[in-house]
């Protein structure tokens, strides 16, 4: 199957050197699409220890769940996602019909024609974060216990920006502590998971702070959205400035949906009310960046107090091959 997007791509015009640009070739390999790449070893050994310190982090009784990079496009367009950002969503297409129909396609591109126009699309979409498939599934268990649920997820997640910046990537990596209550629980749980981050991001020797924020909501009707999200404080960032302190890099949000999903998917609290949700967000890619941004691309050269917290030990085979991976 191919991948398609609901907009087309704009065009990029040409752009000046970046500041993370000297990090591309050593932590990556370009695979002919602004924002997709392969990772190198090096990169995917810090990705790696940057899980399982979050993991160590994880609130008692919390389930695990690791999703796909796709989910139900019936399910995304439920959460009201396509009518907040369109312009970000990628949908699965295929080519369907008859054996005749598909080998015509094939054959209007052997002639050199477009292919493309005989795709339509799939039951599918591709993940744009790793928390929406959580949601239905609490609700086919019904109503909530005392104290809510919490979850970790994780997925492979994709939003349509193309872009060279290597903090912006189209297909990047998501991480999430889910808590689905009532209000207090959700507060209480927000308020403790944006002390415990800040936590996690000095162990990591990162320079940041945390401030109100809002989603990129589509449209003038989403620029209203924005700025109501910001009076009712529903979302913070942890913030690193990665080129400087006026345009720094969100790698951590904090956000309280309030009883949007609840009501969505008809998820009841012990009291029978509408349930509220928040979650935890960490930019897996986005935190390695900055690691390697802040500390460079020698992991024996790392503080000692993040090599202690990755457990990177002075014989790690990450070090015995760093030469390697360059």
């Amino acid at each position: 199957m191919k991948i398609a997007v609901q907009t087309e791509s704009p065009e990029l015009a040409p752009q000046s050197s970046d500041p993370l640009d000297h990090l591309a070739d050593v932590l990556f390999h370009r695979m002919g699409s602004d924002g997709v790449y392969a990772r190198t070893a090096l990169y995917e050994d810090v990705v790696e220890r940057l899980t399982a310190l979050i993991s160590r982090h994880r609130e008692p009784n919390t389930e695990v769940m690791r999703f796909p990079p796709v989910m139900s496009r019936a399910q995304l367009e439920k959460s009201g996602y396509l009518k907040s950002f369109p312009n970000l969503l990628g949908c699965v297409c295929g080519l369907h019909g008859t054996e005749r129909e598909i080998h015509a396609a094939v054959s209007r591109f052997d002639a050199g024609g477009d292919w493309t126009t005989s795709l339509s699309p799939a039951d599918l979409v591709l993940s744009p974060a790793a928390c929406y498939p959580v949601y239905p599934i609490a609700a086919a268990r019904g109503p909530l216990p005392a104290g809510g649920l919490r979850f970790d997820v994780a997925a492979d997640c994709f939003r349509r920006e193309p872009s060279r910046h290597l903090d912006r990537l189209q297909s990047f990596r998501m991480r999430e502590y889910v808590c689905i209550g009532s209000p207090d629980d959700v507060s209480a749980f927000r308020e403790r998971w944006m002390v415990r981050a800040q936590g996690i991001a000095r162990d990591l020797g990162l320079t940041f702070r945390v401030d109100q924020a809002s989603d990129p909501f589509f449209g003038r009707v989403g620029q209203m959205k924005a700025v109501s999200q910001k009076q009712q404080s529903l979302k913070f960032e942890l913030l690193v400035p990665l080129r400087s302190q006026e345009q720094p890099t969100a790698c951590m949000s904090f956000n309280y949906h309030r009883d949007h999903f609840g009501t969505t998917w008809g998820i009841k609290d012990v009291d029978g009310e509408p349930a509220h949700t928040g979650c935890v967000a960490f930019g897996m890619d986005r935190l390695a960046v900055a690691m390697f941004h802040t500390h460079g691309t020698d992991l024996r050269q790392w503080p000692a107090k993040v090599r202690d917290a990755l457990e990177l030990s002075a014989h790690s085979a990450a070090d015995a091959h760093v030469e390697g991976w360059r």
